[in-house]
């Protein structure tokens, strides 16, 4: 089985981010069914601002169309991210990125199991431009995964080559994304990302589940 670590992106230029939670549980059992649960919850991105709690983003699933999905994420799919912040021009109002990846190993059988998914900036979908809708450019990806290793499961999120889009945009793009972006390195996204990896396996042992 390959190691999901060797499905990481290679990091190459911009910079370098890694968010993880982990939990140690009793039982092969219990950390399987554990590991199942944050499975289900990172492939329930329309969700994942309840994960993650007040003051996230809202992530919306979508297909090649810009429409709206329910259900789970899918390779190929697309995401649009309404942050908390001014919206880009060429997404509308919100950033975009695709589903790049999505790989599943392992089973309640072997000594590890994970699911990983990586994303990476786009244009928006049906629209004319080809600028990135995204305050980040297409170099840049960020793979989410949760693992079962034994009795432990992990949670993580790591970017990946993280470049401020600010050179094939408009004006207003560029100085927003550069902002954004820089506002990303200094370490306010942080949050965003450590509250989410925490959720996915830990949000129904607070005593709430979607």
């Amino acid at each position: 089985m390959e190691k999901w670590e060797e499905l990481l992106p290679a990091q190459e230029t911009g910079r370098q981010t890694d968010f993880k939670h982990e939990e140690i549980f009793e039982s092969p059992k219990a950390a399987h069914l554990a590991f199942r649960k944050a499975a289900e919850r990172l492939l329930s991105i329309n969700n994942w601002h309840i994960y993650a709690g007040a003051g996230s983003a809202k992530f919306t699933l979508c297909n090649n169309l810009g429409e709206e999905l329910d259900g789970f994420a899918a390779a190929g799919l697309y995401l649009n991210i309404d942050l908390p912040a001014p919206g880009s021009d060429a997404g509308a109002g919100l950033e975009w990125v695709t589903i790049e990846q999505l790989i599943t190993e392992g089973s309640h059988q072997t000594e590890d199991e994970y699911l990983l998914m990586t994303i990476r900036p786009v244009p928006a979908p049906k629209q004319t431009e080809a600028e990135i809708a995204h305050f980040y450019n297409d170099l840049s990806t960020n793979t989410l995964v949760v693992v079962r290793n034994g009795l432990k499961v992990y949670a993580g999120a790591h970017g990946r080559n993280e470049t401020p889009n600010n050179e094939e945009v408009d004006l207003h793009d560029k100085i927003r994304n550069t902002v954004i972006a820089l506002i990303a390195r200094v370490g306010l996204s942080g949050p965003q990302w450590k509250k989410l990896v925490k959720g996915l396996i830990t949000y129904e042992t607070d005593g709430k589940e979607a």
